[in-house]
């Protein structure tokens, strides 16, 4: 059965969610990875070029203390000299970066020490670090390249191990969807592994276990009890007879008529749950079925049989009353159209209208509707939706679903735009 108000919800694939999640967490690796190792070999290739700096201005400067000379690559007071280093301290040798680039040469590192005392002209040399840094840019280049490579590599790993734990999932979850459709024998198995997974599994065919016992444990209650209430309702039908005639005579025969309607309903219930129902098919004329099952009820009800659409669509008035064969049950079908229309006298209002249409049998009234916990949660045995308990004991949706399910039938619950109850009935083929 179908009730309208279903929730559908839209949601990606635990497959590709994991297999995101190990992309961005590579990505990230890879990214914090790169940055260190630029950030420590950018840090290394200053650090030499300050070693190497310090060192040729040692050796330039002990070659112009002794001969007076200028060794290669050192300048006396250069023009481009920094301005931090224009005023080294005496004796003392100082460096400098300088990130110009002029062509080829830059960036680069200078150092400095004055020749003499204060006011001594400043030595200086400056060290070119173009070379050492497109080491670096290629060395970055190389990270980049191989990330990349072991990232599109490790994608489908995580997507293949992603699809390995979501299949396993979804045998879990399709054993749940089985148990609430009423497969009480749907049961996931041994799972491989033992992890979560394998705990899941296990605990939804423990919950199911447990479940099917109780429910089979509540139907042979209930048809014990109904079956052993036949005898003392038929024992109270007899003394019925044997009262005299008056108003205590009618009350208590409707009273006793309304317990054995009861315990009758009850019996059915429990060979529904129990899954002893099978339907004996023959071939009938659909309007005619629904035509007497109405009159059955006693109830004034309009009944419409459409005729099929012919080939130019048009409605085919001359099908006649008894409208299209279709094969079923014609006693459950009565059955379900009977519980149908009474429900609609008792719970809706006036007008009731049947309407039949090639295989589909529409049930409707004008009262306030279907309850809206009814539509959401299917008919429940003993709930008739109304203050109190109402007239009724709830039970006539209750066979209508069975029944219709035995038939391979779709019952559809539903309310009208324009108020009022839609019970509709879709056969099979």
């Amino acid at each position: 059965m179908r009730v309208s108000g279903g929730r559908w919800s839209a949601r990606a694939s635990l497959r590709w969610k994991i297999a995101a999640l190990a992309a961005v967490t590579a990505c990230l690796v890879v990214a914090t990875v790169g940055v260190l190792v630029h950030l420590w070999t950018a840090a290394d290739v200053r650090s030499r070029a300050d070693a190497r700096a310090v060192n040729s201005l040692y050796s330039a400067m002990d070659v112009h203390r002794r001969t007076g000379a200028l060794a290669d690559g050192a300048e006396l007071d250069p023009a481009d000299l920094p301005a931090a280093l224009r005023h080294p301290a005496d004796g003392d040798r100082h460096t400098a970066y300088d990130g110009r680039v002029e062509g080829n040469l830059g960036p680069s590192v200078w150092a400095a020490q004055r020749t003499g005392g204060p006011g001594s002209p400043v030595l200086a040399l400056q060290i070119n670090m173009s070379n050492d840094l497109h080491t670096l840019r290629r060395l970055d280049v190389t990270m980049v390249t191989a990330s990349l490579v072991a990232l599109a590599a490790a994608t489908p790993l995580a997507v293949y191990g992603a699809g390995l734990l979501a299949r396993r999932l979804r045998r879990v979850s399709r054993t749940a969807v089985r148990i609430s459709d009423g497969d009480l024998d749907a049961r996931t198995g041994p799972v491989p592994g033992q992890d979560e997974v394998a705990d899941i599994a296990a605990a939804v065919d423990l919950m199911a276990d447990s479940l099917s016992r109780r429910l089979r444990t509540e139907r042979q209650f209930t048809a014990d009890v109904a079956h052993e209430l036949r005898t003392p309702v038929g024992g109270l039908l007899a003394a019925g007879d044997l009262l005299p005639p008056g108003e205590t005579e009618d009350l208590i025969r409707a009273r006793v008529r309304d317990l054995r309607a009861l315990v009758e309903d009850l019996l059915e219930v429990s060979r529904l749950d129990a899954g002893a129902e099978a339907p004996v098919r023959a071939r009938v004329p659909l309007g005619a079925v629904v035509a007497e099952a109405v009159a059955r009820t006693g109830l004034a009800t309009e009944v419409t049989v459409a005729g099929t659409a012919g080939t130019d669509g048009a409605e085919d008035t001359g099908a006649g009353p008894s409208g299209p064969t279709v094969e079923t049950d014609p006693r459950r079908l009565e059955r379900i159209l009977g519980n149908l229309v009474v429900n609609a006298h008792r719970h809706g209002a006036a007008p009731v209208l049947v309407t039949v249409r090639d295989r589909t049998v529409v049930v409707r009234d004008h009262g306030p509707g279907f309850p809206t916990d009814l539509l959401l949660r299917g008919p429940r045995r003993f709930h008739t939706g109304t203050r109190g308990h109402g007239p009724g004991h709830g039970l006539g949706l209750t066979i209508a679903e069975g029944q219709a399910g035995v038939l391979g039938a779709e019952l559809r619950l539903d309310n009208a735009p324009d108020g009022g109850a839609v019970a509709t009935l879709h056969l099979p083929g």
